[in-house]
C-alpha cells in the first residue's frame, strides 16, 4: 500500500470511529463525551490501524504497544477503535454506560478487552506510561507506550511529577500525546487554567517536543516516525485539534465536552460523518 493509500485509510478510519462514538451516544438525551473523543481520532486511527504492534486475537500479547488514554473521560474514541479490530463484538457499543456493559464511562481493563489501564482521574495515565515502559526497558522489549492526555489536564501536578521522572530516568520508549484542542469541560483552557505555553514547559522538562496539525493525518505519521528515532529521552506530541471534529454543531463548543445530542443534531452528525467516509470509498 503507498503512502498515500494508507493516509486515506485512516482518514476513512477516523470518520467511521468519530460515527461510532455518535453511535455510542445516541440522539435520546444521553450524555457523553463527544468533543474530546472526536478531537482525538485521528491519532486514534493512525495509532490503532497503523503504528502500534498489536494481536487483536490475543490482546495480552507480550509483544504488543500499548495505549494509555489518560483523559479517560474520552475512552469511548478508545472503544471504537477496539470495536473496529474485532476485540468485541461491535454490536456492543450500543450498550455504553448501560448497567452490566463491558464499555462504561471510563475504562475498566478488567471488563474491556484492549484497554491497558483504569483512567480518568486525570493526572495519572502519564505516570501509569511511565511504569509500563520501564518494565519493557527492563525486559529487554522494543515496545512503545502511547499516551493521550487532554491539555485541561495539564493543570493537574501529578503531569510534571511523571514528566521529570520520564526525563531522569532517560525512558525513550514512551510517547505522549497532548490532545490540544483549547477546550476543557466549562470553558477555554486560556480563561480557566491557563497552562501555555505548553512546547515551552515540555521542552524546560527534558523531552524532545513535535508539533502538529492533529488533523493532518501525514503530519501525525511524521511525528510517529520521528519518535521512533529519539533516543536518551522521552519524546511528547503537541497536537492542535478542535473539538468535536467532524461534527459541524459540535466543533469548538463547550458544551459538547460532555453533552447530549438532540434527535436532529444525531442525524445530522450521522449525515456528515457518512458523507465524509463516503468520500474515501
Amino acid at each position: 500500500m503507498g503512502r498515500q493509500e494508507i493516509v486515506n485509510s485512516i482518514q476513512k478510519m477516523a470518520a467511521q470511529l468519530r460515527k461510532d462514538v455518535v453511535l455510542m451516544i445516541g440522539g435520546d438525551g444521553h450524555v457523553g463525551h463527544l468533543g474530546g473523543s472526536c478531537s482525538s481520532a485521528d491519532i486514534v486511527a493512525a495509532l490503532y490501524f497503523h503504528k502500534m504492534k498489536l494481536d487483536k486475537q490475543n490482546p495480552k500479547w507480550e509483544g504488543r504497544d500499548k495505549f494509555i488514554m489518560s483523559k479517560g473521560h474520552a475512552a469511548i474514541i478508545q472503544y471504537a477503535a477496539l470495536a473496529e479490530l474485532g476485540y468485541f463484538p461491535k454490536e456492543i457499543i450500543t450498550t455504553l454506560k448501560s448497567f452490566g456493559s463491558i464499555l462504561q464511562g471510563h475504562p475498566d481493563r478488567n471488563k474491556t478487552p484492549g484497554v491497558e489501564a483504569n483512567t480518568g482521574s486525570l493526572g495519572q495515565g502519564l505516570s501509569i506510561a511511565n511504569g509500563m515502559a520501564l518494565a519493557m526497558k527492563l525486559d529487554e522489549k522494543d515496545n512503545k507506550v502511547y499516551c493521550i492526555l487532554g491539555d485541561g489536564e495539564m493543570a493537574e501536578g501529578q503531569v510534571w511529577e511523571a514528566a521529570m521522572a520520564a526525563k531522569n530516568f532517560k525512558i525513550d520508549n514512551i510517547v505522549a500525546i497532548v490532545d490540544k484542542n483549547k477546550l476543557q469541560a466549562t470553558g477555554s483552557i486560556c480563561e480557566r487554567f491557563d497552562t501555555n505555553p505548553l512546547p515551552e514547559k515540555w521542552e524546560a522538562f527534558g523531552w524532545k517536543v513535535l508539533e502538529i496539525d492533529g488533523h493532518n493525518i501525514e503530519e501525525i505519521l511524521e511525528a510517529l516516525d520521528k519518535a521512533d528515532t529519539i533516543k536518551g529521552q522521552p519524546t511528547v506530541i503537541i497536537s492542535h485539534t478542535i473539538k468535536g471534529k467532524g461534527i459541524s454543531f459540535a466543533e469548538n463548543v463547550v458544551g459538547f465536552h460532555n453533552g447530549a445530542m438532540t434527535r436532529e443534531q444525531y442525524g445530522i452528525a450521522l449525515q456528515e460523518l457518512d458523507a465524509e467516509i463516503e468520500k474515501y470509498n
